[in-house]
C-alpha cells in the first residue's frame, strides 16, 4: 500500500508516518532524509542536489523525482511505502502519478494556532535528526537525544515569524493538493483540534481512517 501524509509544517506528518511505518511494515520515505543521505554519500544525484542547495536554490523537481524513483525501486518498497514531505506542489503530484500509483492520502488538518505553538516548542537531534516537542514529547535527558545521545537543538526555521512564512507557502503551494487527491477519491482527513493531543492519539486517529479506507 502506497500512502502520502499531507499537512502544514508541524502537523505531525513525520511522527505519524514514522510510527505507521513500523505498524504497517513499510518504509517511511522523507525527501529531507533522502537529500541528506545522498549528499552524505556523495552520490551523483546528491552532488547535483547539493549544488542547488549551496546556491540557496530549491532543488529541481527533476532531481527530487529521480532521487525518489531510485528509492522506491529498492526491495523494501515492494509492499509499499509512506511518503512524507512529497509531493509539495501540483506539478510534483502529477510527476509522481506518472511514476507510481498512490493508494491512500492522509491529510493532517491542524489550525494555524496549533501549528505555530507546536513548532515553537519543537527541537531536534543535531546528529540523527529525531524530532522532539518540549511541550509533550521531550527527550528523557534534557539536551540529549534518546536514540544517539546527540545534542538537542532548535532549528532557526522553527521560530514563530519563520513558521508564519512557511504556513503562507504551504497554503499557496501545497494545500491545493488536498482537492487534487480528493477528486481521485483517495484522501481522508485526520483532524486535530487539541493542542495537547499526543502522538499516540494521532496514530489512533490515523489507524481508524485507514480502517475506513479498507472498508471501501
Amino acid at each position: 500500500m502506497k500512502k502520502i501524509f499531507l499537512g502544514p509544517p508541524g502537523a505531525g506528518k513525520g511522527t505519524a508516518a514514522s510510527r505507521m511505518s513500523t505498524i504497517c511494515d513499510t518504509p517511511h520515505i522523507s525527501t529531507g532524509d533522502l537529500f541528506r543521505k545522498n549528499i552524505k554519500e556523495k552520490t551523483a544525484i546528491g552532488i547535483r542536489a547539493k549544488k542547488f542547495m549551496d546556491e540557496g536554490l530549491l532543488v529541481s523537481d527533476e532531481i527530487v523525482i529521480e532521487m525518489l524513483k531510485n528509492r522506491i525501486s529498492e526491495n523494501d518498497c515492494k509492499k509499499g511505502f509512506i511518503l512524507d514531505g512529497f509531493p509539495r506542489t501540483i506539478p510534483q503530484a502529477k510527476k509522481l502519478n506518472e511514476l507510481t500509483e498512490i493508494n491512500k492520502v492522509i491529510n493532517m488538518r491542524v489550525s494555524d494556532e496549533i501549528v505555530i505553538t507546536r513548532n515553537s516548542s519543537r527541537v531536534s537531534c543535531s546528529i540523527c535528526g529525531k524530532i522532539y516537542n518540549l511541550r509533550n514529547m521531550a527527550p528523557k535527558e534534557e539536551g540529549k537525544c534518546d536514540d544517539c545521545e546527540g545534542k538537542i537543538i532548535k532549528r532557526p526555521d522553527d521560530e514563530p515569524e519563520i513558521i508564519k512564512k512557511r504556513l503562507e507557502i504551504y497554503k499557496k503551494e501545497t494545500r491545493p493538493l488536498i482537492d487534487f487527491y480528493k477528486e481521485k477519491g483517495i484522501l481522508k482527513d485526520v483532524i486535530c483540534t487539541d493542542i495537547n493531543q499526543t502522538a499516540d492519539q494521532s496514530i489512533e486517529k490515523v489507524l481508524n481512517i485507514i480502517k475506513e479506507f479498507n472498508k471501501n
